[in-house]
C-alpha cells in the first residue's frame, strides 16, 4: 500500500515531477488543494524556513505527511536578490514578465551577471516532526538581458548556462530536470528516503 503524501502546492508541473521519482518508493502524492488546504504564509527570509512552514501547514491541515519546496533565483551582484521574493519580485499581482524586466534592470549597473537557482525541499512525517528531511539543490548560470527559448517558466528565458550556451528555457524537459536545482534536490531527497 502506498504512503499518502501531501504536496504543499497546487502546481501541476511540480506534482508530475515529484510523483515520477516518489511513486517507485511507495509514495502516493496529492496536491494540498485536494484536501481544501489554503496556501501557507511565507514570511521568512530563507528558503528553508518558508519550505518548512509550508510543509508543517499542509501536514497540520490534513494530518498526513507533507512535502514542500521553496525555490528562486539569486543574483550575486544583488546580494542574493530576488531570492525568496522571486515570484513577487516586481510586486503583485505576480508576473514573470515584470519580474524578469526588474531583474534585468537591477543588474544593468553591475558587471557581474552571475546568478543561481536554489531549491530546498522539506518533508515532514507530521506537523510537529522534530526531524524533517531536508534536501537542497543549486544551479549556477548568469542572467542575460535578451530572453531566449520557449520552455520552462519564471526566469528561465533569461537564465543562461554558459557551458551549454543555452538558457534554461531552451532545454527540453528531461535535460532541465536532470540539471536543475529542483531536480538535484529531488534526487537528494529520494536518496535520503531510501
Amino acid at each position: 500500500m502506498a504512503n499518502v503524501l501531501v504536496l504543499a502546492s497546487n502546481n501541476a508541473g511540480k506534482l508530475r515531477e515529484f510523483d515520477q521519482l516518489l511513486r517507485p518508493l511507495g509514495f502516493e502524492l496529492h496536491p494540498q488543494g485536494e484536501f481544501g488546504v489554503s496556501e501557507a504564509e511565507e514570511p521568512h527570509c530563507t528558503f528553508l524556513e518558508n519550505a518548512l512552514a509550508k510543509a508543517r501547514h499542509a501536514s497540520a491541515a490534513t494530518g498526513l505527511p507533507a512535502l514542500a519546496d521553496d525555490s528562486g533565483v539569486c543574483a550575486n551582484a544583488l546580494g542574493g536578490a530576488p531570492g525568496v521574493l522571486s515570484a513577487r519580485y516586481a510586486g503583485e499581482p505576480k508576473s514573470d514578465a515584470r519580474n524578469n524586466r526588474k531583474l534585468v534592470d537591477d543588474l544593468l549597473p553591475h558587471a557581474d551577471k552571475s546568478a543561481y537557482y536554489y531549491c530546498v525541499l522539506v518533508m515532514v512525517r507530521h506537523a510537529g516532526d522534530p526531524q524533517p528531511i531536508i534536501a537542497e539543490g543549486r544551479w549556477d548560470g548568469e542572467i542575460v538581458a535578451t530572453p531566449r527559448g520557449n520552455g520552462g517558466f519564471g526566469y528561465d528565458p533569461h537564465f543562461l548556462l554558459p557551458a551549454l550556451g543555452r538558457t534554461a528555457a531552451e532545454l527540453d524537459a528531461a535535460q532541465k530536470n536532470q540539471l536543475s536545482h529542483r531536480g538535484q534536490a529531488l534526487r537528494m531527497l529520494v536518496e535520503k528516503l531510501r
